[in-house]
C-alpha cells in the first residue's frame, strides 16, 4: 500500500521505476475513492473501473515513462478532456464530450498521467463555493456541512481527503488560493503566462485567469507545475520555459504581513489572527517578517478588477446571450456588466492596474514577498450561495467577501496559497503569499522550507464523516449564486 497523504513526488519516483506498479496505486485510488468520496462528492464523472485498470496495466509495461508515469489524476471539470463528459457544470454541456485535450491536459496526458474523471467545480466556475446543477456540491471534509471554496473546490478536497496526488486547479479571483486555505492544502497561482490557456479565442486582452498545479506540498506543487508550463507557439503572451525542480533552499528573506490592508478587508474574527499562526512559521525559518500599511487604495484595486472581470467573463459568455434561461443570475450580471463597458472605462480600470504594478514594484524593491489572509471568512454554510455581510458590513456583489485576493490577481503575480492553522471550530484557513513577476521558484522554496517546518497535510488530516444527515447527497439545497 502507500501513503495516500504522502509525497506525490515519491511516488511518481516509486511508478517509474517500478517500486510500485501502476495497478496497485489505481486498485487502491478508486478503492479509496470508493469509500470516500459519496460523502465529499470531490471527483465526479469517475471513468469506469475495468477501462481504468487496463489503462494502468498497460502503463506497467510502458518503456517510455515521463514525469506522472502511471499517476491516477481528475481534471478540474472547466478544462476539456479526451473522452470525459467536461460539462463546466452547466446543464448545457451535461453531455458534451470533448474529442482532444485542452493544451494543459496533454501535456499531462504526454508525461503519463492516468485521467480517472472530474474535479467538481461551481457552474462555469463563478462564484468562490462548489455547487452546480449537474452534480451539486462538493463538501468540505473538515465538516460535511461547510462549503470548501471554490472555483477549485473539488480538486482541493480529494487532495486534503487523499482522493488523489496530485491536481490541477484555475485561478482567476481566489479559485486556487480559497479552497486550498479551506481545505488544508497548497495551490500555486503562477505567474501569468507560465501556464498558457488553450489558444481559442481572444489571445491579448484577458490577462487575469490562469491554470496552476495544487498539491500536499510546495514540492509536489513544483513537480506538476514542471509539466504543466512552458511556452506555446500559438500563445503570443506565454513565458519561456522555467523549470522549478529541484527546488533550492531559500535564504531569509524580508516579508510584509498586509493583515487586513489597514481595515479595507473585513474580516470575521479569528481569521487574523490563524493566519498569524503562519508568520510564526516563518519567522522561526529566520525569516523576518513585518507589518506593512496598506500600499495603495484598495478600493481602486477592487474597481479595477470587477471592470476587467466582467470584461473577460463576458468575452466568454457572450456565446450564450441568445441563452440567457440556462445562465445562473451571477453569470447574467458579469455578462450585463462586461457587455456595457465603454473603451474609455475599460482603459481607466487598465489605467488603475498600471497605478497599482508601479506601487508594488516599489514594494519588491523592500520586501522579497508579501502575504494576506487566503480568506475574509470561515468555511460558511453549504446552503448559503455566498455570504451576504461580514462583521455587519454589507457585501455588495457575489464576490466581495474574497476582495483580498484582487491585489495579486489584478497584477498576474505569482502566489503560494499555504495552510495557516486552525480556528476555535476546527475549521481551516490560510493565506496567500506572493511576491514579483517570475519569482516563482523563490516562492515555492519558501513554501517547501515553510512545510516542512510545519507539515498541516499530513499531521491534521480531514475527520471524514464526523456530519450527519445530509452528507451523502452532494445535492445543493438553497438559490443558485
Amino acid at each position: 500500500m502507500y501513503d495516500p497523504f504522502g509525497s506525490a513526488l515519491e511516488l511518481v519516483t516509486q511508478l517509474r521505476s517500478g517500486a510500485l506498479s501502476a495497478v496497485q496505486v489505481m486498485q487502491e485510488t478508486l478503492d479509496r475513492i470508493d469509500a470516500v468520496n459519496p460523502q465529499l462528492n470531490a471527483i465526479v464523472a469517475l471513468r469506469d473501473r475495468d477501462l481504468l485498470m487496463a489503462e494502468a496495466a498497460a502503463a506497467d509495461q510502458a518503456k517510455s515513462r515521463g514525469a506522472l508515469h502511471g499517476l491516477p489524476m481528475a481534471i478540474k471539470d472547466l478544462a476539456n478532456v479526451k473522452g470525459i463528459a467536461s460539462t463546466q457544470g452547466s446543464p448545457m454541456f451535461r453531455d458534451f464530450v470533448p474529442q482532444k485535450d485542452e493544451l494543459f491536459v496533454a501535456r499531462l496526458r504526454a508525461a503519463g498521467a492516468i485521467f480517472i474523471g472530474k474535479t467538481n467545480t461551481p457552474e462555469f466556475g463563478l462564484g468562490s463555493h462548489t455547487f452546480n446543477p449537474v452534480y451539486g456540491a462538493t463538501r468540505n471534509p473538515f465538516d460535511t456541512d461547510r462549503s470548501c471554496g471554490g472555483s477549485s473546490g473539488g480538486a482541493a478536497v480529494a487532495l486534503s481527503a487523499g482522493l488523489v496526488a496530485l491536481a490541477d486547479g484555475s485561478d482567476m479571483m481566489g479559485s486556487l488560493r480559497n479552497p486550498a486555505g479551506w481545505n488544508n492544502v497548497y495551490g500555486f497561482r503562477p505567474t501569468w503566462g507560465m501556464i498558457p490557456s488553450e489558444p481559442t479565442g481572444d489571445l491579448f486582452l484577458h490577462q487575469l485567469a490562469t491554470a496552476g498545479p495544487m498539491a500536499r506540498s510546495p514540492e509536489d506543487l513544483a513537480l506538476l507545475l514542471d509539466v504543466m508550463s512552458g511556452p506555446d507557439p500559438r500563445q503570443p503572451l506565454s513565458r519561456s520555459r522555467e523549470t522549478m525542480l529541484p527546488l533550492p533552499e531559500p535564504a531569509p528573506m524580508r516579508i510584509g504581513w498586509l493583515g487586513d490592508w489597514g481595515g479595507a478587508y473585513p474580516m470575521e474574527p479569528g481569521v487574523l489572527e490563524t493566519s498569524e499562526k503562519a508568520l510564526a512559521h516563518l519567522r522561526n525559518l529566520g525569516h523576518r517578517v513585518e507589518t506593512v500599511p496598506a500600499p495603495f487604495s484598495a478600493e481602486q484595486i477592487w474597481e479595477s478588477w470587477i471592470t476587467l472581470r466582467s470584461f473577460a467573463v463576458a468575452a466568454g459568455l457572450r456565446a450564450f446571450e441568445g441563452q440567457r434561461a440556462s445562465l445562473k443570475e451571477t453569470a447574467i450580471w458579469e455578462l450585463d456588466r462586461g457587455l456595457s463597458f465603454s473603451a474609455q472605462q475599460i482603459q481607466q480600470a487598465s489605467d488603475l492596474r498600471s497605478d497599482w504594478q508601479r506601487r508594488a514594484t516599489e514594494l519588491f524593491q523592500s520586501y522579497d514577498a508579501l502575504v494576506l489572509p487566503s480568506a475574509q471568512v470561515w468555511p460558511f454554510a453549504l446552503d448559503l450561495d455566498y455570504p451576504r455581510d461580514i462583521n455587519g458590513v454589507a457585501m455588495d456583489s457575489y464576490h466581495r467577501w474574497m476582495q483580498v485576493v484582487a491585489p495579486v490577481s489584478l497584477l498576474g503575480l505569482p502566489c503560494l496559497a499555504v495552510p495557516a492553522g486552525f480556528g476555535q471550530t476546527g475549521l481551516p484557513m490560510g493565506v496567500q503569499i506572493f511576491a514579483a513577476q517570475g519569482q516563482d521558484q523563490n516562492l515555492l522554496a519558501l513554501g517547501q522550507g515553510y512545510h516542512q517546518a510545519s507539515l498541516l497535510p499530513q499531521n491534521a488530516p480531514p475527520p471524514l464523516g464526523r456530519s450527519g444527515g445530509k452528507q451523502n447527497t452532494g445535492h445543493f439545497s438553497g438559490e443558485e449564486n
